[in-house]
C-alpha cells in the first residue's frame, strides 16, 4: 500500500509563480509539496525560453528566464520544499468540509498526499509533449519512446536517439552521452534554438568521435512488441535509411493542456480558473488558483502579478492550516522570527 504523504498544501506548478508561493508560504511556517509534469523547476521559463531576457522583474533591470528561476530555488531553500517532478496531478477528492477543507490528491507516478489546501500554479495547464507525426509510436511510448528523463541511469549502456534542436534535446544529448553505449542527435537542419556553449559542448564530442549527429527526419519506426530496433530516417538528399537505436526521444516542444484539472468540480471560463481577487481561491473552498491558469477582472499574464495573488493566497491557506491561531503580519525587515527563518537575523 502506498504511504500517504500528508501536509500543509500542495502546489501544482513549479514555474516562477509556484516557487514563490512557496517562500509565501514558508514565512507562514505552512509546509508545501510541489508537483510538476516537467523533470525541473521552472516551468516556460526553464523549457521555453532560458536564455530570454524579462524586464519587468521588481529589482531586476534585466534578467532571464534562468537566472529568475535561479534566484526562485535560492530564495525558497531555507524552508526545504519537496518536488515531485516528471508527474501529473491523476486525481483529487475532497474529503473535507468547506470550513476545514481536506484533499487527497493522487499522481500518475503513484504519490498519494493529503492537504489542508490545494494551490494551482500550473501556468495555462499542464505541459504536454509536441509528437512527432509518425504512424505506430503510441506502440513504442513508455518503453522505446520517452519525452522526459525519469531516471538517466535506465539508458545506460543504450543506443540513444535524440530528436530536436533546442535547449531540451541538447541538454539531454550532453547529459546521457556519458552513460549510453552511443548517443545521436537529429536535427532536420544544422542550426538550433539551443544555448551556444551546448552546441559548441556537442560539436566538439561529434568531432571526437563520441557521438553522432545526423541531417534528417524520423519517418517511422521498426521494432515489434515496444521494443525498437530501429528508426527510419529521410536525409537531407530525400532518400531514407534505417537508424539503429533502442531508444528515441523526440523533443519537439511542448503544449499546455488544462488535463485533468478540469475534473476538479471547478468553475471554468475558456479553460481558465475564475477566482476573487481578495485571495485567489476558486468556487471550492480550500483549492486556489494564481498565475497564467486563473481569471478575473483586469487580470494581467505577468509573472509579477503572479507574485502578488500567491502572497495574498497564503494568508487564507494559514486560516485554513491554523484555524485557530491569528495571524499577524509582519515585515520581513523588522521580525526576528521571519528573519531567522531565512538564515539573515
Amino acid at each position: 500500500m502506498t504511504d500517504i504523504i500528508k501536509t500543509d498544501a500542495v502546489i501544482v506548478g513549479a514555474g516562477p509563480v509556484g516557487l514563490f508561493a512557496v517562500f509565501e508560504l514558508g514565512l507562514l511556517d505552512i509546509r508545501a509539496h510541489v508537483i510538476d509534469i516537467l523533470p525541473r523547476a521552472g516551468g516556460q521559463c526553464t523549457e521555453l525560453y532560458p536564455e530570454k531576457p524579462i524586464y519587468d522583474i521588481p529589482g531586476f533591470p534585466l534578467v532571464t528566464g534562468q537566472g529568475l528561476v535561479d534566484n526562485l530555488l535560492e530564495q525558497i531553500e531555507p524552508f526545504h520544499p519537496t518536488f515531485h517532478f516528471n508527474c501529473m496531478v491523476e486525481s483529487l477528492e475532497q474529503l473535507g468540509t468547506p470550513e476545514a477543507p481536506l484533499f487527497r490528491v493522487q499522481t500518475d507516478a503513484g504519490d498519494v498526499f493529503e492537504a489542508k489546501t490545494v494551490i494551482i500554479a500550473a501556468g495555462g495547464g499542464s505541459f504536454q509533449p509536441k509528437k512527432p507525426p509518425i504512424t505506430g509510436i503510441d506502440s513504442y511510448e513508455g518503453t522505446s519512446v520517452f519525452y522526459a528523463v525519469r531516471k538517466m541511469e535506465s539508458f545506460k549502456g543504450k543506443r540513444v536517439l535524440i530528436i530536436g534542436g533546442g535547449d531540451s534535446a541538447l541538454d539531454w544529448t550532453l547529459n546521457l552521452q556519458p552513460i549510453a553505449e552511443r548517443v545521436t542527435l537529429m536535427h532536420r537542419r544544422d542550426a538550433f534554438r539551443a544555448a551556444p556553449h551546448s552546441v559548441n559542448a556537442m560539436r566538439e564530442l561529434v568531432a571526437a568521435n563520441k557521438m553522432d549527429f545526423v541531417l534528417g527526419q524520423a519517418t517511422s519506426l521498426e521494432g515489434e512488441n515496444g521494443v525498437l530496433k530501429a528508426a527510419v530516417v529521410r536525409g537531407e538528399d530525400g532518400k531514407t535509411f534505417e537508424l539503429p537505436c533502442d531508444v528515441m526521444m523526440p523533443f519537439f516542444g511542448l503544449t499546455m493542456k488544462l488535463g485533468p484539472i478540469a475534473q476538479w468540480g471547478l468553475n471554468l471560463h475558456e479553460q481558465l480558473i475564475p477566482v476573487d481577487t481578495e485571495k485567489f481561491e476558486t468556487n471550492v473552498p480550500g483549492i486556489f488558483a494564481i498565475g497564467d491558469i486563473n481569471t478575473y477582472p483586469g487580470k494581467l499574464k505577468l509573472i509579477l502579478s503572479g507574485f502578488h495573488e500567491g502572497a495574498l493566497a497564503a494568508q487564507k491557506v494559514h486560516r485554513y492550516v491554523y484555524p485557530d491561531k491569528k495571524l499577524l503580519f509582519q515585515y520581513t525587515t523588522s521580525s526576528t522570527s521571519l528573519q531567522k527563518k531565512l538564515g539573515v537575523a
